[in-house]
């Protein structure tokens, strides 16, 4: 009997302790919040997208092309198996939704230039990114500063409409659960 008490206590404190994690997730908060507004930044195209009219290697401000279409914006410090999946996930959206012009980028962020172009490079190869950009921001490690995100976020994701935010996630790491969250929120911003 006395087994069984401490092996229930036992799972009891395994489950707070992932509710507790749980919440800590939820707890991280990082760029602009739903119903706040994304401002412009400039980014090098470094990879991805070979039909949106940008060339590898040039400067812009990829918010100000994208103007007031539906866009998925991603700021990712890792540019790993994961992220590979939700973008090529995320480029059949942007395919299937091309009649109301949505869009979707990949900020590389964390990194030093340079090596930041290289990792977009075989980012967008691993990820076959016909419909998303990858690109880097000239502001580094975090990203624009009027953006405000978390240095502890692994991922954020803002999802927009007209240059305002419907969805934000704000992720201490990517899992299969939270990448099909992210795509189930586009439909926030599709007609």
């Amino acid at each position: 009997m006395r087994v069984l008490t401490t092996f229930g206590l036992a799972i009891a404190l395994a489950a707070s302790a992932v509710v507790a994690r749980a919440a800590e997730s939820k707890d991280l908060k990082s760029g602009p919040q739903v119903g706040e507004e994304v401002g412009a930044f400039e980014v090098v195209k470094a990879a991805g997208n070979p039909h949106d009219g940008v060339k590898v290697g040039e400067e812009l401000c990829y918010r100000c092309k994208l103007g007031s279409r539906p866009v998925v914006m991603v700021f990712a410090r890792t540019p790993d198996e994961k992220l590979a999946k939700l973008i090529k996930e995320l480029d059949k959206v942007v395919a299937d939704h091309s009649d109301q012009k949505m869009g979707a980028f990949v900020n590389l962020i964390g990194h030093k230039e340079e090596a930041a172009k290289k990792a977009a490079e075989k980012l967008a190869e691993k990820a076959g990114a016909s419909n998303i950009a990858i690109v880097v921001p000239k502001d580094q490690p975090n990203g624009p500063e009027d953006y405000k995100i978390n240095p502890k976020a692994e991922v954020t994701v803002l999802i927009y409409k007209e240059g305002k935010v419907a969805a934000n996630h704000a992720l201490d790491s990517l899992d299969e659960k939270s990448a099909k969250s992210i795509l189930t929120d586009t439909s926030k911003i599709l007609n």
